[in-house]
């Protein structure tokens, strides 16, 4: 039997999310402040009957990026911790790992050494951890995987470090009409396993990197397989591309936490119209975590800098967020 991997109290907050989006205050976990109005004025002048500034549903876009922007992504990104695990799941079908880096370090515990290999490293422990296999097999392995993992911090399963004003912010859009995309630099069917339960995205509303994959037929069924090489990375100026490719529409608004989102958001708000681009700063040390300019993970320095110029929300967790994640009390 297929392992549930969302949990309760994440389920109950989703389902809550369809009637909080239609009441008088649907984004109730934001603060009163210049982010939640800036938010709420903007959707209310491209939705309002009349308005000069009304934008017609077929274009309603909203794109939002993953890591860091919908949920956590501190210490390491999730996916990375999944690629992690998986090295030691399939290290005794690989018994030449022992003497080879990356595999070498992580099985050791040694993630400096790991990290040591930069960019071709990971490129290495995706593509072993991540082909080799159908597509029906990586879903149920990504799926398994989130069922019985917990975070390091916080003890629990990765889909309960959603963010809930994230959560709150979707469910509100596609009340007035918005499609709701995500655009990360996420693996694409790493984040199709469980972008429809826990945000309500399907997956074909989903943009992500991806590895290159082929029709097959084996022992009489067709399938698709999963090759260990990288096809499209979907980070930085990836993303306007992904969205151009996949989506074929340009966003009205866009949704990220770092410089790896400066090109989503320059592209969207550069459009004709209305536009609308917004920043998640990381700067709650005690709910979540602070971090932006020097960050190993996440980094956010020219978008920091830029943002208010180009007319951008900077949206801070500390000052903007009355509850971070949907177990706080």
């Amino acid at each position: 039997m297929r392992r549930i991997f969302l949990s309760a109290i994440t389920l109950a907050f989703a389902l809550a999310l369809g009637s909080a989006a239609t009441a008088a205050d649907a984004l109730p976990s934001w603060k009163d402040g210049k982010a939640k109005q800036a938010i709420v004025q903007f959707v209310k002048e491209v939705t309002t009957k009349g308005s000069p500034n009304l934008v017609r549903p077929a274009e309603r876009i909203a794109v939002f990026d993953n890591d860091g922007t919908l949920w956590a992504e501190q210490p390491m990104y999730f996916q990375l911790a999944f690629a992690l695990d998986r090295v030691k799941e399939l290290a005794p079908q690989h018994p030449d790992w022992k003497d080879k880096d990356p595999f070498k370090s992580v099985l050791a515990g040694d993630m400096a050494g790991a990290a040591a290999g930069g960019e071709k490293g990971f490129l290495e422990l995706v593509g072993a951890t991540h082909g080799g296999m159908t597509s029906d097999e990586f879903d149920e392995a990504v799926k398994d995987w989130l069922a019985t993992s917990k975070h390091p911090r916080f003890k629990r399963p990765y889909t309960d470090l959603v963010y809930r004003p994230m959560l709150e912010l979707l469910a509100y859009l596609r009340a007035n009409g918005f499609k709701t995309h995500i655009v990360s630099g996420g693996g694409v069917e790493f984040m199709r396993a469980f972008a429809e339960k826990v945000y309500g995205v399907p997956p074909e509303q989903v943009v992500g990197s991806s590895i290159k994959t082929k029709y097959e037929v084996r022992d009489g069924k067709p399938v698709i397989a999963r090759m260990p090489e990288i096809d499209f990375i979907d980070d930085k100026a990836g993303k306007p591309v992904g969205i151009h490719k996949f989506i074929g529409r340009r966003p009205i608004m866009a949704f990220g936490n770092s410089d790896g989102d400066f090109e989503m958001l320059e592209w969207t708000t550069s459009g004709p119209g209305p536009r609308f681009g917004l920043i998640v700063h990381h700067d709650d040390a005690v709910r979540e975590w602070a971090y932006d300019r020097e960050s190993h993970i996440g980094r956010l320095k020219r978008g920091l800098d830029e943002a208010r110029q180009r007319g951008w929300v900077i949206v801070s967790m500390q000052r903007d967020w009355k509850q971070v994640f949907p177990f706080e009390k």
